[in-house]
């Protein structure tokens, strides 16, 4: 049965000195409130570099050459390198590679993209089949570029998600009609979707076809794939090798990164998961650190009532009022303070993410580095039980002083 009066008695105290409570109160809301945001802030900057992350393999090398460095074996500095088909049959050859692919940008006004009378500027990039192993397209319609596109030189794309959206006006499919690139037509073979806006903005090409309309077998660039397992200081290992091999081609000097760049995606990683460990680390710090500070309020207020109430604790003692019910008034007024401004600032804190999402999803916003900043409910309330807690405990030390009161020098006082 509920004791209303003593649930009255208990809001009476809290209130007798309203400032002061208030102020506590808000110490503890505050504590909750900001672990709250700060994890709902901390899950989206997580969420945004995970998400890049799904869009390519982790486990792969983005290769590139440029000027070198380095004199090396009687040749001067300043020679420019290029990669070229060769080179990738080169790469293919080392035991740790599991895919390769060569890429070549078409940029520049000759590479206008045109359909009926619009002319588009979107970015073209044409590359092996292969290229897809590294970077992962979602296939809305038709498919992705094969081997016998490759093989056959077949004028033949695949274009982004805003391609689509800035040629076709309605839902139809694009499988099937045509595009200008350079002037060429190419068939729509394939229509995909990426997480980014920028990536959703290309167009791919088969490789041969482009090189042969050049009249090249050079290369802008090569991605290539290392194994599922492969760890850092494995990756780092390789990449001194696939630079070894591609210098001795070229007879450059081995250690000339200038000449011969490599992007380890590998390294991105483990540095992307070593940021997050520190952010997340610093978060649950800073959260941690407002709610011990609102915490040490609720004790010292308690400590407060319990001298302010001396005499009347004095009394209740000298009236046969027990040590367990003493100590039962005053940690439950301390777990009623904690636990409604706790619940309330968990509560203000889900509120405001809550609106965060839906503002960024309502105006179809899409931050680079921020993508929904959302909350595990568990984890906080977890946090709150383990507030309320901690509140409880932050009262036992004035309980306890209370329960020491010599009910004749109380009532003296």
């Amino acid at each position: 049965m509920i004791d209303l009066d003593r649930w009255r008695e208990i809001f009476e105290s809290l209130f007798r000195h309203k400032l002061r409570t208030i102020l506590t109160a808000f110490s503890v809301w505050w504590g909750i409130f900001m672990l709250t945001i700060l994890l709902g802030a901390g899950n989206g900057l997580f969420n945004s570099a995970t998400r890049n992350f799904e869009d390519e393999a982790v486990n792969s090398f983005w290769i590139w050459t440029n000027q070198t460095s380095k004199p090396y074996k009687g040749l001067p500095a300043g020679r420019y390198i290029s990669l070229e088909n060769t080179d990738r049959e080169v790469v293919d050859d080392l035991e740790e590679i599991c895919h390769s692919a060569g890429v070549r940008w078409l940029n520049g006004s000759q590479y206008k993209v045109s359909y009926g009378n619009k002319s588009l500027d979107y970015r073209v990039c044409s590359v092996h089949p292969d290229f897809a192993k590294l970077e992962y397209f979602v296939m809305d319609f038709g498919r992705w570029l094969n081997d016998q596109d490759q093989g056959d030189f077949r004028k033949v794309c695949v274009i982004g998600d805003e391609v689509y959206k800035g040629i076709f006006e309605d839902e139809q499919s694009p499988i099937g009609n045509h595009i200008q690139i350079g002037g060429i037509d190419y068939k729509i073979v394939g229509k995909f979707t990426k997480n980014s806006r920028q990536q959703n903005e290309r167009i791919y090409v088969p490789l041969s076809t482009n090189q042969r309309v050049e009249g090249t077998d050079r290369l802008h660039n090569m991605t290539v794939e290392l194994g599922e397992e492969v760890s850092l200081e494995e990756s780092m290992i390789l990449e001194n090798k696939v630079r070894a091999a591609l210098a001795a081609r070229h007879r450059v000097d081995p250690y000339d990164e200038q000449a011969i760049g490599i992007h380890n995606g590998v390294e991105d990683f483990w540095n992307f998961k070593t940021v997050m460990i520190l952010i997340r680390s610093f978060i649950w710090f800073v959260g941690i650190g407002s709610i011990i500070a609102g915490v040490i309020g609720v004790s010292n207020i308690m400590l407060i009532l319990v001298k302010e109430r001396t005499k009347e604790i004095g009394i209740r003692k000298a009236l046969g009022a027990t040590p367990r019910s003493i100590i039962s008034m005053i940690l439950t007024e301390a777990l009623v303070l904690t636990g409604i401004a706790g619940y309330l600032g968990l509560a203000c804190g889900l509120l405001i993410i809550h609106a965060i999402q839906s503002v960024m999803e309502a105006n179809n916003v899409e931050l680079e580095f921020f993508y929904n900043p959302e909350v595990n409910v568990y984890t906080v309330l977890s946090a709150l039980v383990v507030l309320i807690f901690s509140g409880v405990l932050a009262g036992l030390i004035p309980a306890l002083q209370a329960v020491r009161i010599n009910p004749v020098v109380a009532m003296k006082g």
